[in-house]
């Protein structure tokens, strides 16, 4: 059972009720929310545990959910009409003249002026790594602000399961808690090889259970810091109220690298990037005031690094697609922007392995590719360069096994939900992996996943970032 109005039900008018049935086919940790007029923004979600009959897989003494989310004072409407002024309307942290200069100094004038050029030509920027971010938002947890310090307890030697859910309109988190390792045990609700990390990223939607084994009676910092480092939220976990421990520092403001707008580009050929001001190698940025029709790229791309992307004809001459990847990368064991090389061990989808594998083992007999397009100035955002009301749906026969394939040619993240079907996410080669309901899509990266089409009727597909959605970045899967 679903609720998204105008797909699979009316809706529930003011004042009045519904009442949703569904039978309980699986445990674990989930969410909720509105799928109407931006009320997810103004805080109608919640969230849902399934204990399993049997028991926990990976027991624990305490037991604590820690839902993550964004809140603004501001009316979501203004929010987004904001946003459809101008994209970078709530980014506050744009390239500056003084940045400029240091980079002369570390770059030489030459490289310092063809990368400003390049990214100004293309009228992109490295610094879009969030659309709304502190300037509008306060981060909460557990519907707590940092200085209400959300505090749960625990005895010295205990097991504590943490549930993070990210309930946000359109934040991603980078988590961590200083002084304790945290081993996943489970991602998106389906129980996972255990894995122990110091760090995850957890995009909107998604969800991961982790436990933590306090060693000494003090207090530990549960420190969630957005992707763009505009803000963070924080609660503790102690051995008795009252109690708190240092706040980290926020991370510095990594910019967006070459890798994020150009996917598989060799090392040697990013060296060059002084030659080509107008990084157009690798990355085609497209103009309706001037670029030519073009040729679409052979329609086979391998899952190996360097292969071409096909372009679907609606993604040319449109003032919607800003930028198409001709060579996404595949590379699943990157833990994002701002991550990298951060002296932390950070959680990567190539760590997800689902126990139990795939729930359907037959091997998919076709393939839907999408693209996932948008132009951030114009705050214009679709698939394949159409938006939700232009679209047709997305056909599925019941019963059959398929692959869908998501190639972003954007330079942000876009965490995808299918509706109403798991989407078992491959590695490159095509074995599985891990099975989640959102699969987040790295900025020009190629990502695959099979789906079993065992539910029929009328399910939305889409971003998960609330206003991507809002602007078209969602399509209906009908499965008959």
């Amino acid at each position: 059972m679903d609720g998204v109005p105008g797909i699979s039900f009316p809706g529930i008018a003011p004042g009045g009720t519904f009442t949703y049935r569904f039978p309980v086919r699986q445990s674990g940790t989930y969410w909720y929310h509105s799928h109407s007029g931006l009320q997810e923004q103004s805080g109608l979600y919640g969230p849902i545990v399934i204990e399993p009959a049997a028991g926990e897989r990976f027991p624990a003494d305490r037991d604590y959910v820690v839902m993550l989310s964004d809140w603004t004072d501001e009316d979501p409407r203004a929010v987004y009409a904001h946003l459809k002024q101008q994209g970078d309307y709530y980014n506050y942290a744009e390239p500056t003249a003084p940045e400029f200069f240091r980079d002369v100094r570390k770059q030489g004038l030459r490289r310092a002026l063809a990368e400003r050029r390049m990214w100004n030509r293309m009228r992109m920027s490295p610094r879009d790594l969030a659309d709304v971010g502190g300037a509008t938002y306060t981060y909460l947890l557990n519907g707590m602000t940092s200085p209400g310090n959300w505090t749960g307890l625990f005895k010295r030697g205990e097991k504590v399961r943490l549930r993070f859910v990210n309930g946000s309109a359109m934040t991603i988190f980078d988590v961590r808690i200083p002084g304790l390792k945290m081993t996943v045990v489970s991602a998106d609700g389906q129980d996972v090889e255990p894995v122990v990390v110091d760090e995850f990223r957890i995009a909107v939607a998604e969800t991961y259970d982790v436990i933590v084994e306090p060693a000494d009676d003090r207090a530990y910092t549960v420190f969630a810091q957005s992707i763009d480092r505009s803000g963070y939220t924080r609660g503790t976990l102690a051995p008795q109220e009252g109690m708190s421990a240092a706040v980290p520092a926020m991370d510095p403001r990594m910019p967006l690298a070459m890798v994020d707008m150009m996917g598989a580009m060799s090392s040697a050929s990013l060296s060059r990037r002084e030659r080509m001001p107008e990084g157009r190698q690798g990355v085609r940025a497209e103009r309706s005031a001037h670029g030519l029709p073009e040729r679409s790229p052979p329609t086979s791309l391998p899952m190996g690094e360097g292969g071409m992307a096909h372009h679907a004809r609606s993604e040319y001459r449109n003032p919607g697609v800003d930028m198409r990847v001709d060579m996404p990368r595949t590379n699943l064991d990157d833990p994002g922007a701002g991550l990298r090389g951060n002296g932390r061990r950070v959680l990567s989808y190539a760590d997800l392995h689902t126990i139990g594998g795939p729930l359907d083992p037959r091997q998919p007999n076709r393939e839907i590719e999408l693209h996932l397009t948008g132009n951030m100035q114009r705050y214009m955002w679709s698939f394949d360069g159409v938006k939700f009301s232009d679209a047709k749906p997305i056909r599925f026969r019941a019963g059959e096994r398929l692959r869908m394939v998501l190639v972003n040619d954007t330079m942000m993240n876009h965490p995808v939900h299918l509706h109403g079907m798991w989407s078992e996410l491959e590695n490159p080669d095509g074995t599985f992996l891990v099975r989640k309901h959102t699969v987040n899509v790295q900025p020009a990266q190629r990502v695959a996943y099979g789906v079993t089409a065992d539910a029929p009727g009328r399910w939305a597909y889409h971003c998960h970032m609330l206003y991507h959605m809002q602007a078209g970045m969602m399509r209906e899967v009908a499965v008959a």
